[in-house]
């Protein structure tokens, strides 16, 4: 028998995607909420379709400059940012909702999209709901 935490948690991560933010939106795509800092270089909001921007959901610049995209940083990225987020709970409660709410995908601005996918997708779609308890 599944608990109803699990459960929710499960529910929470099948509405949860990751995506360019300059790839072209989807009907799928549900609530697209920008999740970093600063606004994506040429990009135009008529054309961004973003539902919402959240900026406190992101790594803070100091946070990003100390990382570097160094891997072996990458631990201690991960605590930092999950500390960075525990005092940003408003903008975390936020994407809860929106995520019980329905779909919602969680845009970036990488032009790589596969290096900057890798770093902040999950491996696992829980991980993303246990952070955001």
């Amino acid at each position: 028998m599944v608990s109803r935490k699990h459960a929710a948690a499960g529910q929470a991560a099948s509405h949860l995607a990751v995506k360019r933010v300059y790839d072209p939106p989807a009907a799928s795509d549900g609530t697209r909420v920008l999740v970093d800092r600063l606004w994506p270089r040429g990009l135009k909001k008529e054309k961004a379709g973003i539902d919402r921007w959240l900026r406190d959901v992101a790594p803070s610049t100091e946070l990003r400059h100390w990382f570097g995209h160094d891997p072996k940083r990458w631990d201690g990225f991960r605590e930092r940012y999950a500390a960075e987020l525990r005092d940003h709970s408003d903008a975390l409660d936020e994407l809860r909702r929106l995520v019980r709410d329905g779909p919602v995908t969680l845009l970036f601005a990488a032009h790589d999209g596969r290096a900057q996918q890798r770093r902040r997708a999950p491996r696992h779609p829980g991980r993303v709901t246990r952070a955001m308890r």
